[in-house]
């Protein structure tokens, strides 16, 4: 399964403005809206903020991985943003995300959810990747990076 298709330019948001990591959680499980129920939504928003106390999935270089698995869905679910100004998230280096992936997954299927968290590792791992996103000022421009990096990096 590739990233890209997880992502359209509903769930990815460019130039997105927050306070804080809970305003940024809650904006990123919010983007999900048309894709699921209501009832779905609070079950995913749930799970990523019992995960996010667990520990901080602010995995260093400007970026966090929030994620959570629920019983109610079942496909994957992702969310794309880029702050227009980094916060604190308690990042293992110290350093502020400026980029967050955010992966909601169904519970049963727990080895798909391993293997996207590391896709997205992979591909976020790539500091000439990041820097591209970086350049990527709209939801389409986003989406188009995703895809070229995935063809690039994996082949698809």
């Amino acid at each position: 399964m590739n990233i890209y298709s997880l992502l359209d330019n509903s769930t990815i948001l460019a130039g997105l403005k927050v306070k804080n990591k809970k305003e940024l959680l809650n904006e990123m499980v919010d983007a999900l809206s048309d894709d699921v129920t209501k009832e779905q939504l609070e079950e995913i928003r749930d799970s990523v903020f019992e995960r996010e106390e667990i520990m901080s999935t602010g995995v260093g270089k400007n970026l966090a991985i929030p994620h959570g698995k629920v019983k109610s869905i079942e496909k994957n679910y992702a969310s794309f943003a880029i702050l227009k100004d980094p916060i604190d998230y308690d990042s293992i280096d110290g350093e502020p995300v400026k980029m967050v992936f955010l992966l909601a997954g169904p519970e049963s299927k727990n080895s798909t959810h391993i293997k996207l968290l590391s896709r997205i590792s992979r591909l976020m791992n790539s500091s000439a990747f990041r820097e591209a996103l970086s350049d990527c000022e709209t939801a389409d421009e986003i989406f188009k990076a995703f895809h070229a990096e995935e063809e690039r990096y994996f082949g698809n």
